[in-house]
């Protein structure tokens, strides 16, 4: 009698990390970092060294790729959690296209200006004066853990979409020419194509760049009100004016000294727990 030939596994997906970055230094840190995350995981690293704009930047990227899954990162994201890679090809099974922090109504071009309780996710920002150091984290919600559907606008600091859906909505490089609202127009465009669109609440990172709390002076930027303006132009008719945009992102918000004590504190607890604090402080 032969032996059964067991089933043949299912070749795991390709996965395809789109880096555009101007700084060698940054760039070899990230591309060390995705290596740990992604080991044992098929995978290609994609830089970006010459782009004239994000949108530009990452569909360039995404013509070179060759991977089933594409991550649009930026090249100052740490990712803390080992199982990044495993985690989101599970996800992308079912998702269409996933963030880390972003709004469940877009009322304005600028996501947190959306307030609670349309805020979701977490995000973690160092934070240096000249008297201290130390690793922000703010809370916006998990009203669902691990991840939080039916969204409309995600953050730009890391996008991970399936690669049918990804060409299908491209980043539109002729509107977003420059650095902002790309990744706005790109998730918000995402949403209104029928794409399941979510937010992952239990992947610790620290994301170095300025916090969304300094939005007001992004608000006040030239840059940015001209393509505000563009954006208005494209959308403002499946937009929720209704709505007044919020001035500073309503969070739950805490101090690190560093990343062990960040890593152990970013978990379903915590993060329903800030949930629920906030719903009670808006409500009551």
């Amino acid at each position: 009698m032969n032996a059964q030939t067991p089933p043949a596994c299912p070749p795991q997906p390709k996965i395809s990390v789109i880096l555009p970055s101007i700084d060698g230094w940054k760039f070899a840190q990230s591309v060390q970092r995705y290596e740990e995350l992604l080991s044992g995981i098929p995978h290609e690293i994609i830089g970006i060294h010459d782009a004239k704009s994000l949108a530009e930047g990452y569909n360039r990227g995404m013509k070179a790729a060759a991977g089933d899954i594409l991550v649009f990162s930026h090249d100052d994201v740490l990712f803390l959690d080992p199982d990044f890679g495993k985690k989101i090809i599970t996800r992308m099974e079912t998702w269409d296209l996933l963030g880390f922090a972003g709004a469940s109504r877009l009322i304005y071009p600028l996501w947190c200006a959306a307030d609670w309780p349309y805020l979701h996710g977490a995000a973690c920002h160092p934070y240096y004066d000249v008297s201290e150091a130390y690793l922000h984290f703010s809370v916006y919600g998990a009203t669902d853990y691990p991840v939080v559907g039916n969204i409309e606008a995600l953050d730009g600091l890391c996008l991970i979409a399936r690669r049918a859906f990804a060409s299908r909505i491209g980043f539109d490089a002729e509107t977003f020419d420059g650095w902002h609202l790309y990744d706005l127009d790109f998730s918000f465009a995402a949403h209104l194509a029928g794409g399941k669109v979510g937010v992952c609440c239990d992947m610790p990172y620290i994301h170095a760049t300025r916090s969304v709390h300094s939005s007001q002076n992004t608000l006040a930027g030239e840059d940015y009100t001209h393509y505000a303006r563009r954006f208005f132009m494209k959308y403002e008719a499946h937009m929720h004016p209704e709505h007044i945009p919020a001035q500073h992102p309503f969070s739950f918000s805490c101090h690190f000294r560093e990343h062990h004590a960040l890593i152990a504190a970013w978990n379903e607890a915590t993060l329903k727990r800030a949930t629920l604090a906030m719903r009670r402080n808006r409500e009551g």
